[in-house]
């Protein structure tokens, strides 16, 4: 089928969704992911297949295709264990996106300007009929920090926000590469960690505290700071986070 963004729909069925159907205004994000397999045929045959237990709404294909493999108001598997602001459990509350990419473990690459060209189509479809805050259009590394990587440094968020499809800081980046690995005190690393919580990236409590705070920051850096991903703190990052949430 045809939807009114200009591609071409092509609906191949998941027996991998929840039930009941939920309503509308419960769907509050959109989640983009790699599949991080090698092969296109073997992670669409994964996201149909009963026995994997995961799937996703959408899946775009290198060449720009889009394949529905879930009706938006059933709750595809896609987010598993995830956090975001004040939100448990995503799945309930969002619209997941596959794009085809092997993933850090085999062989990461660009996207194809096919693929980010149906997604912005796509999304921008989705965000008008369920009404989702650019804000709230995520990665799978954003809500599940300690888990994810996806979709990874080489995803163009900065592309998308030029279209307010996400958000972005709108910084200069030679001019704020200076503070690079400028240490922060301790009242800066602080106020950094205040503001991604702003942001909406979960903080867990106790023991896994410092090992969590590593992981979060470095699903920060692979969205803000894509160049380098190194998971420590600095003041380029304070100046990103700071401006991020003005």
């Amino acid at each position: 089928m045809s939807l009114k963004i200009g591609i071409k729909l092509t609906s191949e069925y998941s027996f991998n969704f929840s039930l009941p159907k939920r309503e509308k205004k419960r769907i509050k994000f959109i989640i983009i992911h790699y599949t991080g397999m090698k092969k296109e045929s073997s992670s669409i045959k994964k996201l149909c297949d009963p026995k994997s237990k995961v799937s996703s709404h959408y899946y775009i294909k290198r060449n720009g295709s889009i394949l529905n493999l879930v009706p938006d108001l059933y709750e595809a598997w896609h987010a598993g264990e995830s956090k975001w602001k004040t939100y448990k459990s995503l799945n309930k509350y969002s619209i997941g996106i596959e794009l085809t990419n092997p993933g850090h473990q085999h062989g990461y690459r660009n996207f194809s300007l096919k693929q980010i060209s149906s997604l912005k189509k796509l999304i921008k479809y989705l965000s008008k009929k369920y009404k989702i805050s650019y804000k709230s259009i995520l990665g799978h590394s954003d809500i599940s920090p300690n888990r994810k990587k996806d979709p990874g440094e080489k995803f163009p968020w900065r592309n998308l926000a030029k279209d307010k499809l996400c958000l972005w800081h709108n910084l200069k980046l030679k001019r704020i590469r200076k503070f690079r690995k400028l240490k922060l005190s301790l009242k800066e690393k602080g106020e950094f960690l205040n503001n991604i919580q702003k942001i909406g990236y979960s903080m867990s409590k106790g023991k896994d505290l410092k090992k969590n705070i590593d992981y979060i920051v470095k699903a920060f850096q692979r969205r803000y700071r894509q160049d380098l991903i190194n998971g420590k703190l600095d003041k380029e990052c304070l100046l990103i986070s700071k401006n991020v949430i003005n």
